[in-house]
């Protein structure tokens, strides 16, 4: 049976309008603004800005708030904007004192944001986050607490020595303080929203501009004869190669040569036309497109260069006229051996907390970069991390000695030839083997959140334009993924019996439940490792 009702018989003033209610105390917005350590946040965001100069700033928390929204349900600015002007639980998430018509701000300032918020902002949201749970935790589960830096001064730092208190008899207990907590470290890239480049669409991409220079240059400087160009031949030149779908070396390398030489021309005909202007005299030109004209010039150096020698790779190559800051990252995997876009290191605590160290464009060997992860987890938190997990990149001879004296476990294979198996240590060697094929497998949490961020909230597809707006980009990923932490240990409080065994289960590194029966108990049935 078919019921159909017409859906033009009621008016918007007909309409049934349910926000005369209270709002419901069970919305996921609301619950998360309960969590959030507004005002800390707040103070690091205003610390970037100037008391005295410029216009009055928005409200901390209305940026922030479309900020975390925004990544949260990964919309554009301007779905966001809409999103806050309709929704009454997002208006009182960022902060507003009642539901309102009127948009709350352009969406072009959401770029202005992004320029603010450096990677000093995004360290103090980190450090409030760390605090806002490490007290979350202390009202959970009462007992020492971990140490902060805000809390008193590091006993390192107070007697100047790095190393481990000996336990001889006249050492006293106020050294340095015992190691604590669980240190995973990796690195991914983050790939940018780019055409994947070829070299014969960047070239014709930037013989394109280069036309377009020549016509505004052209149109000011009052010739009557105009350089030829060749665009049209040199269209068909380009797509003559590009529609093929398998063009041999030969094909693509003509093609090449061709779009080579129309740029070359074209680029000495802007020069001769720029000699039009004196130095120091106003080019007609917007700064986009000198910004381009710059780039291009890079372009064509490197693309000749590579040709002439018949090589596939440079330095710095550049593979985007619009973001010339972007690299290829050669990474080795089966589906993408390439990657285009920044290499972060980034380090995971026990509890789940990410926090991006490092962030760069070229490529780099990210077991560099453990000692300034393990000493940045001490300024963070007071104390040195007990254990590092990370990949055996990690494990050099470099980072392994640095470790052992500040008396941190690196849980990995031991370099060298492997011990020669005997009946005296044949169950050692077992139980040491069992031990780093268990903390082998607690990389499995990091590996994690690199699939939440690219799958859930486009970690693999920054579409900001800019190198600082594209960090701020990430930066506001990794803290939306960091406060969804937070928001789950904060209501672990009203579901202890069952939230907290599943935070301590996802703690010691396993994400799957894997049911292992235990042996019969008294009453003779079988237990169970989560449940028993």
């Amino acid at each position: 049976m078919i019921r159909y009702r017409s859906q033009n018989q009621l008016s918007l003033a007909e309409f049934d309008w349910p926000f005369q209610t209270a709002l419901d105390e069970d919305n996921r917005w609301v619950k998360l603004s309960r969590c959030i350590p507004w005002d800390a946040l707040a103070e690091g965001y205003y610390r970037s800005l100037s008391v005295t100069q410029g216009r009055p700033t928005k409200d901390a928390r209305l940026v922030i708030g479309a900020v975390i929204v925004k990544h949260k349900l990964c919309l554009s600015d301007e779905e966001t904007v809409q999103q806050i002007q309709e929704n009454p639980y997002l208006q009182y998430f960022v902060g507003l004192p009642g539901y309102q018509r009127e948009a709350p701000f352009a969406p072009s300032l959401f770029v202005e944001i992004r320029k603010r918020m450096g990677q000093s902002v995004f360290e103090t949201f980190h450090d409030a986050i760390v605090t806002a749970l490490d007290s979350t935790q202390a009202k959970r589960k009462p007992g020492p607490r971990r140490t902060l830096k805000s809390d008193k001064p590091d006993a390192d730092e107070q007697t100047g020595d790095d190393d481990p208190p000996s336990s001889s008899a006249g050492t006293t207990q106020e050294a340095a303080p015992a190691r604590q907590g669980k240190l995973i470290l990796d690195a991914t890239v983050v790939e940018q929203a780019i055409r994947y480049p070829t070299d014969l669409s960047l070239l014709n991409e930037a013989r394109a501009f280069s036309e377009q220079i020549i016509d505004i240059l052209y149109a000011n400087s009052g010739l009557t004869k105009k350089p030829r160009t060749y665009r049209e031949r040199a269209r068909r030149a380009y797509l003559a190669v590009s529609k093929q779908r398998r063009p041999s070396g030969k094909v693509r390398r003509r093609g090449i040569k061709q779009q080579l030489q129309y740029l070359r021309r074209n680029l000495g005909h802007i020069k001769q036309l720029l000699a039009l202007w004196p130095d120091g005299t106003p080019l007609p030109l917007p700064r986009w497109l000198l910004y381009r004209y710059w780039v291009i010039q890079h372009v064509y150096a490197q693309q000749w260069e590579m040709y002439r020698t018949r090589s596939r790779r440079c330095a710095d190559r550049i593979v985007s006229i619009s973001q010339p800051y972007v690299r290829p990252i050669v990474r080795g995997k089966q589906d993408k051996p390439v990657e285009f876009g920044a290499k972060l290191s980034v380090s995971l605590t026990g509890e789940g907390l990410a926090h991006v160290d490092h962030l760069r464009w070229d490529a780099f060997h990210e077991g560099g970069d453990l000692k300034s992860q393990v000493e940045a987890y001490r300024a963070r938190y007071g104390t040195y991390p007990e254990v590092v997990v990370g990949d055996p990149l990690y494990g050099t001879r470099d980072n392994r000695r640095y470790l052992k004296q500040h008396g941190i476990r690196f849980a990995g294979k031991p370099l060298g030839r492997p011990k020669k198996v005997t009946d005296a240590n044949r169950e050692e060697l077992k139980r040491l083997h069992a031990q780093r094929r268990e903390e082998y497998l607690q990389r499995i949490p990091i590996e994690g959140k690199f699939g939440q961020g690219k799958n859930g909230y486009r970690l693999n597809y920054i579409r900001a334009k800019r190198a600082d707006t594209s960090t701020s980009w990430i930066h506001s990923i990794f803290l939306v993924m960091n406060l969804l932490i937070l928001l789950r240990i904060f209501f672990a409080l009203y579901k202890p019996d069952v939230a907290w065994r599943l935070l301590a289960l996802w703690q010691r590194g396993r994400m799957l439940f894997r049911y292992r029966p235990t042996p019969p108990t008294a009453t003779g049935t079988l237990g169970c490792e989560v449940c028993s």
